[in-house]
């Protein structure tokens, strides 16, 4: 097995490799949150960079509800146009392109929404950003269900090929998966059977929506890193709960705003995975052994040994890459033919914890608006830049 080898999933959908661009925030919406020329040209230079599968940042099912400035919404056929326009950004190519659905539940700042929603009243422990969320209500949980699978059949009839449900990094479905952010005791929480109710619905839900023949993933923490939190043993019953639903792909991540550890250069792990680049390889390689759902893990792939390692060894069946395609979209392709060895390093962490974060943020924010912009990415771009666009994107 090498990147080039082909990978066919569950329900007869095929990629023509293993490498995956993992999602990322584009932050190109317009004022009415559709989708506009820069993600179609932004998707058209990375299907040509040679990764097997594209999927999209956050798209949400809810207008009311945002993860940022800049997000995109679809929620009926009001945008559907610009929405077919990015579908087909990849024509011409074999890269598939697959629409990552979600809702931001109470991880939505309060520049963007002063009226957030959670499984409970449990606010994001970050000063100054965010608002304590409301508790929803039953009957607003079964309406966000359905959104999702409204969003889902939108997808598909505007020509994406395949959608992924978003339930990790603390949005929503994380928040409901978690006891440390769902605190209820009906039949949306009180014990991980209850908790996990809810993505096991949308994914019914999403299923029903699409039919059995489009692709289905999902991206799930691993854990939560936090005391009380979602766990590894909690995840991998959620894991075979997906299976049992009759998911195409499962990725694997982790974290959330207060412990962002999918964004960190290390994560709390065993010795074992230390040895490994990927993030999240020793979880991955205890998924494997659980379920026959393929596998994408993403975070802390760099080098082509690295990923040749993990694909190999089985821990995975798909290596996910995000930041280095920002600035070096052919990557994949050079991968694949051998011209590479591993992505560009780029150096630009200060070791100032305060700024470091809107560093990197705005770096790589620039990079995807130059490539929207139909310019080359700019690896050189200084760091004052990056500072400059992170404090006015995020106040756009």
């Amino acid at each position: 097995m090498t990147l080039a080898t082909p990978l066919a999933l569950p329900r007869g959908a095929a990629l023509p490799n293993r490498i995956v661009k993992s999602a990322m925030s584009e932050r190109l919406g317009d004022r009415d949150l559709a989708p506009t020329e820069a993600h179609v040209r932004l998707y058209r230079r990375w299907a040509a960079g040679g990764a097997g599968l594209l999927v999209t940042g956050n798209v949400m099912v809810d207008s009311r509800h945002l993860g940022e400035t800049g997000n995109v919404a679809l929620e009926d056929d009001a945008h559907l146009d610009a929405f077919r326009a990015w579908a087909a950004s990849t024509e011409g190519t074999d890269a598939q392109l697959w629409m990552q659905i979600n809702h931001p539940g109470r991880q939505s700042p309060r520049f963007v929404n002063r009226a957030p929603v959670a499984p409970s009243a449990v606010p994001v422990e970050i000063p100054g950003t965010f608002i304590t969320p409301r508790e929803l209500e039953p009957a607003e949980i079964l309406d966000i269900i359905q959104r999702f699978a409204v969003t889902a059949s939108l997808a598909r009839e505007a020509g994406f090929d395949g959608v992924q449900i978003h339930a990790a990094h603390g949005y929503l479905v994380s928040q409901f998966l978690s006891p440390r952010t769902n605190l209820r005791d009906d039949a949306w929480g009180g014990d991980d059977a209850r908790r996990r109710r809810f993505l096991v619905e949308v994914v019914r839900a999403v299923r029903a929506a699409v039919g059995p023949d489009f692709p289905v993933g999902v991206k799930l923490n691993s854990a939560d890193f936090q005391k009380g939190g979602f766990t590894e043993d909690a995840s991998m019953a959620v894991v075979a709960a997906l299976e049992a639903e009759g998911i195409d792909l499962l990725e694997v991540s982790g974290g959330t705003y207060e412990k962002a550890v999918m964004f960190e250069e290390t994560v709390p792990t065993k010795d074992s995975s230390a040895r490994r680049e990927a993030f999240f390889a020793d979880y991955a390689a205890r998924v494997r052994a659980l379920t026959s759902v393929p596998v994408l893990v993403t975070g802390g792939f760099r080098t082509r040994a690295g990923m040749d390692d993990a694909l190999v060894s089985g821990a995975t069946d798909l290596v996910g890459m995000a930041r280095p395609l920002a600035f070096d979209p052919d990557l994949p392709a050079r991968l694949l033919s051998g011209e590479a060895e591993a992505a560009r390093p780029v150096k630009l962490s200060t070791g100032w914890k305060l700024i470091d974060p809107m560093i990197q943020g705005g770096w790589y924010q620039a990079q995807i608006k130059r490539l929207g912009r139909g310019q080359e990415a700019d690896p050189k771009l200084p760091r004052v830049v990056a500072i400059w666009h992170y404090v006015t994107h995020r106040a756009a």
